[in-house]
């Protein structure tokens, strides 16, 4: 077993018996899932939507090298920088770069899943520079040194107790504190952090191809705040995130709300077109996209599961996903967790390492349903599990197993020989181990369906 498996495994055999973690995941998605209904009711023909968007998206991967272009051109002749990073390492060594240059101490972060994956905060970390996040949920895990749990809201995983608690030992808050009375604790400890900090962090939820712009969603304002106030601003956005046209956000803004958190709408959307222009007086001074491959050329590479690079990260596949809300977040040991993450993480991080999350899936289709721009998640999944085969990563025990199931299923007189004593003790000889210790291995009965009915019709 790899590394990234006995962690998995690990992590998921603890969480699953945790009562208490269980009890705060179902009521959050339980939440979630009552604002969804209520959020769909904007569309007067939801289904037409999704196809719209998925046809969009499906438009913008198979375009890619075009749309890339035309955004960088557009953004280039407002002022804006772009650089092209291959992975993480690249992404943070020119970010470092930037802030050494204009001798930043404190860099102020708004929410971006892309600068978990490549890792952004222990980069500035080691270079003795201050990220501070400044998204409450974030902000939260940052405190609690822990990776976000979920991809649209990071600390679904805890309580109002627990961030009550993790607050009384951080900051010294008094223990029984609301979510308000911490809430305006944490917007009175950040205002100054704005202000002070030479350089503003983002991602992007879209970029915008024909005017050169990227598009930032949120719910707090801190996105907004964190490039108002410094004089620098660097997106890091991940190439997949573009789209043709502005006039998309009409389509992608209130199907991203709505599955993502239930709303018509965030309350914050804003557009980003460059650095502050003449007779302008907010905004940066200088703004940098830095735009991030780090494994997606790997997955687009593949005819089929190109399709996972539509994503448009809303989070509702790991809402709907049973083996998420049994295992949780945190024990998929990636930056992108829940069937998306299943898929997306054996291209961008590697096939033998984690070739395991393809198969940590019931393949239900939940997640499939539930989707906005219609990627047919579980088939990929499945797709993902056969290429793993073909490059020859499962064990020679399991393709033998394979083989010989093969030949018994394949012929019926081969399929009753042995009978099911000898039947019986093979299953548990090899599949013991792959079954679990939690469960019970099936049992063959000592006829077959075949064979009794035979018996009762007299067939001989």
């Amino acid at each position: 077993m790899s590394t990234a498996l006995e962690l998995f495994l690990e992590a998921s055999e603890k969480k699953a018996f945790d009562v208490a973690h269980l009890k705060t995941i179902q009521h959050n998605i339980l939440q979630y899932d009552k604002k969804v209904v209520e959020g769909k009711q904007q569309f007067s023909n939801l289904e037409l939507a999704k196809t719209r968007a998925a046809a969009i998206k499906q438009k913008s991967i198979e375009n890619l090298d075009k749309y890339l272009i035309e955004f960088e051109a557009n953004f280039i002749k407002r002022g804006g920088k772009v650089i092209w990073a291959q992975d993480g390492e690249e992404a943070v060594k020119e970010a470092l770069q930037i802030m050494q240059r204009v001798k930043a101490k404190t860099v102020v972060k708004a929410k971006s899943m892309v600068s978990e994956e490549v890792h952004f905060n222990e980069g500035l970390e080691k270079a003795g520079i201050e990220s501070i996040e400044t998204d409450l949920g974030e902000y939260i895990v940052q405190l609690r040194k822990e990776a976000p749990y979920h991809i649209v809201t990071p600390a679904m995983h805890l309580s109002k107790e627990d961030v009550s608690k993790t607050f009384h030992e951080k900051k010294g808050t008094p223990i029984d504190w609301t979510p308000e009375q911490i809430t305006t604790f944490v917007r009175h400890e950040l205002r100054s952090r704005y202000s002070k900090a030479e350089v503003g962090v983002s991602g992007g939820n879209f970029m915008i191809a024909d005017v050169g712009a990227i598009a930032v969603t949120e719910n707090e304002g801190n996105g907004l705040m964190s490039a108002a106030f410094p004089k620098v601003q660097i997106a890091i956005i991940g190439i997949e995130k573009v789209i043709p046209s502005m006039a998309d956000l009409d389509l992608f803004w209130p199907l991203l709300s709505t599955y993502g958190t239930g709303q018509g709408l965030t309350v914050y959307n804003t557009i980003y077109t460059g650095p502050k222009q003449q007779k302008e007086v907010d905004g940066p001074d200088e703004m940098i996209v830095i735009l991030l491959d780090n494994g997606r050329t790997t997955l687009l590479a593949e005819t089929e599961q190109r399709r996972a690079l539509s994503c448009i990260r809303c989070g509702a596949c790991l809402n709907a996903c049973p083996v998420y809300q049994t295992v949780g977040g945190h024990s998929y040991g990636t930056t992108y967790s829940g069937p998306i993450g299943s898929i997306i993480t054996p291209h961008f991080k590697g096939m033998e390492e984690f070739k395991h999350l393809s198969f940590a899936s019931t393949l239900c289709g939940k997640c499939t349903e539930v989707c906005p721009v219609k990627i047919d998640i579980h088939k990929l999944l499945l797709i993902n599990r056969k290429q793993s085969v073909e490059k020859g990563l499962s064990t020679k025990t399991e393709n033998w197993i394979w083989h010989f199931w093969k030949k018994a299923m394949l012929k019926r007189s081969k399929m009753d020989k042995g009978g099911a004593k000898l039947k019986n003790f093979m299953i548990k000889q090899f599949f013991k181990k792959q079954w679990g210790e939690r469960r019970e291995l099936p049992q063959v009965t000592q006829k077959s369906f075949n064979q009794i009915w035979r018996e009762r019709k007299g067939i001989k």
